[in-house]
């Protein structure tokens, strides 16, 4: 099913939005478009919508299985605008989003449903998820000068911080239970990257309401919905596994030059498994045994 518009998606193609959880992957280019549309499928989403240009191709099957909204510029702005237009208009549905190139995973998704994710969430009282943004990264540049390889994937198995968020509006004293996440590529390449792009931390998953609204650094305009746990115990986190900034720093003129390998002693080959993101305290499980 494809839309010309975000408007007529809107007005047309409400029923995809009636019934979650519900994905919204925003297509920057033409790299891994497939494959990251595939990966949120079998996560067991009810719907996977993919706003991306007319010209971008998709394989004959996901054509089928897709919703497709036509978007030449499916990002900055435009995307956030896109989100919350989309939150306006199916108050009640969970909602998780992210570009091409980018993959969730969360505990035990291998063989647990983000469906069973998000009930169970729901049950502890909590309507949002903190992800971090896992950098991925080819380990040879010069056969992935794009530094996008699926079978060739590494990530950094330490490195990760967190600092105290400051609140403007309280003499910037700490916000409760929320921090600001760095590490991966954004750290170690900080001087290629805007300082307010550096964070990792992305409140991925949520589910919409009346009111609520996506900020342009991936938090909302509910300050409960931005913490990383109640106030009673741990909650479940999630991890956006992600070639983005790898992909960025390669195909940007002012970095790639610079970059000859991302590979440094911290760098260990992806498994592409939920298990080995909590061995490396990627992401939580919370009380979801």
């Amino acid at each position: 099913m494809t839309y010309d518009t975000l408007t007529a998606f809107l007005r047309d193609g409400a029923d995809h939005l009636a019934k979650g959880p519900v994905a919204l992957v925003f297509v920057e280019d033409e790299v891994e478009i497939d494959t990251t549309i595939r990966h949120h499928q079998a996560l067991g989403f009810k719907k996977v919508i993919a706003f991306m240009p007319a010209a971008f191709p998709l394989p004959d099957d996901l054509q089928d299985t897709t919703v497709r909204v036509t978007m030449e510029r499916p990002t900055g702005q435009a995307m956030i605008d896109t989100v919350n237009k989309i939150i306006a208009a199916a108050p009640g549905t969970w909602f998780y989003y992210c570009f091409n190139g980018e993959y969730l995973f969360f505990p035990f998704c291998e063989s647990r449903t983000i469906g069973e994710m998000t009930v169970f969430h729901m049950e502890e009282r909590r309507f949002a998820m903190l992800a971090y943004v896992v950098d991925l990264y080819a380990s040879d540049l010069a056969a992935h000068p794009n530094a996008v390889s699926l079978d060739d994937t590494m990530l950094d198995k330490s490195g990760y911080y967190a600092l105290a968020r400051p609140d403007p509006s309280n003499h910037n004293h700490p916000k409760e239970r929320q921090l600001d996440f760095f590490g991966g590529l954004r750290w170690r390449y900080e001087e290629h990257i805007p300082g307010h792009r550096r964070k990792i931390d992305r409140i991925a998953l949520f589910q919409a309401k009346p009111g609520l609204e996506l900020r342009e650094d991936f938090t909302f305009n509910d300050e409960e919905m931005n913490t990383y746990s109640c106030e009673w115990h741990n909650n479940l986190t999630a991890a956006v596994c992600s070639f983005r900034t790898a992909k960025a720093l390669k195909t940007n003129p002012g970095s790639t030059f610079d970059i000859q390998s991302f590979r440094w002693h911290n760098s260990v080959p992806f498994e592409w498994h939920s298990r080995q993101l909590l061995d490396l305290g990627l992401m939580e499980p919370g009380q979801w045994f």
